[in-house]
């Protein structure tokens, strides 16, 4: 008897230490897309719960005043080629000694449809989709054996979705849910987390100066980075595949997969009220960091065509 209750007790003491390490541990996280909006927010947010955070961005000056500013390493750079995603892994690894999370928060749109030019899909897919690619390429093989690792990528609403104007980026952030998808599918049962972020409308310089689509594109809540930021945190403590800081995007899409051409005449009759307006307007550049597009969608989702058509009677100019 004497014999199992120090045993018991052994191992009650090594279960509460393994328990107080994990929990004490301090936790890495690389950031990319840092220098402002939601990037910049999420990393903040972890600096404030004290993490230690490498933060990157192709702007190394406003990286660096970034990083002095919320306590974090800067390692500017390009986060979407092969070599530069390495070298920040590398450079990661080497300050922080590990990388816990990964976030995959760098993106561009190029507000143009079928006229975008082959250079600039390939840009467009580099940055919002093989970055997180090469990402997992460089990452999830030391997870494995380390049996732990957590990967969350911006991947907008137009992932679920779509975003009127925007042809590439739609498309590349559907194939960023894509792989995320697959790659939770692959490796959750090993200790590998990935998530998905998917805002809609987030409060930034270039929503307010989307001319005739701002009216459209704010009849949801617009939510600041901060918002963001504090759905992403609640998420981290658990490991749910989508994080949407807009609680309807989620209905939003069971209506786009349940009734698609019920959702697909709802997204017309939109794109039919912004030729009307002229949008989108003339001045917007040809290319925007996407913590500056407005990703949302017609505050109305029907579910059937006969909402649908109720609808286009409220909203027809």
């Amino acid at each position: 008897m004497a014999d199992t209750e120090v045993t018991t007790d052994v191992a009650t003491d090594v279960a509460t230490d393994v328990a107080t390490a994990v929990t004490t541990a301090v936790t890495t996280a690389v950031v990319t897309g840092a220098a402002r909006g939601i990037g910049r927010a999420i990393a903040a947010r972890l600096v404030r719960e004290g993490w230690r955070v490498v933060v990157n961005d192709v702007d190394a000056s406003e990286l660096a005043t970034v990083a002095a500013e919320i306590g974090a390493d800067a390692v500017p750079g390009d986060a979407a080629s092969d070599a530069g995603v390495r070298a920040l892994v590398d450079a990661a690894t080497a300050r922080l000694g590990r990388i816990d999370v990964f976030f995959a928060n760098a993106g561009i749109g190029t507000l143009s449809g079928i006229e975008a030019t082959d250079e600039e899909w390939a840009r467009v897919l580099d940055v919002n989709l093989l970055a997180h690619v090469r990402a997992a390429r460089a990452l999830v093989p030391g997870w494995l054996e380390r049996g732990s690792g957590r990967l969350v990528v911006t991947a907008s609403a137009a992932g679920l979705l779509t975003m009127l104007g925007d042809a590439p980026y739609s498309v590349t952030k559907h194939g960023a849910v894509a792989f995320a998808e697959w790659l939770s599918a692959t490796y959750r049962h090993r200790g590998i987390v990935v998530q998905a972020i998917c805002p809609q409308g987030v409060a930034t310089r270039m929503l307010e100066e989307s001319g005739p689509l701002k009216t459209l594109l704010t009849r949801d809540p617009v939510v600041s980075a901060d918002d963001v930021a504090e759905a992403v945190w609640q998420a981290l403590q658990g490991d749910d595949f989508l994080v949407l800081p807009h609680p309807e995007v989620r209905d939003y899409a069971i209506a786009r997969v349940t009734h698609p051409d019920a959702w697909l005449s709802g997204m017309n009759r939109m794109q039919q009220r912004l030729d009307l307006q002229g949008a989108p307007p003339a001045s917007a550049p040809r290319h925007a960091p996407h913590d500056e597009l407005p990703h949302t969608q017609p505050h109305t989702q029907p579910h059937t065509e006969d909402d649908i058509q109720h609808d286009d009677q409220q909203e027809t100019p």
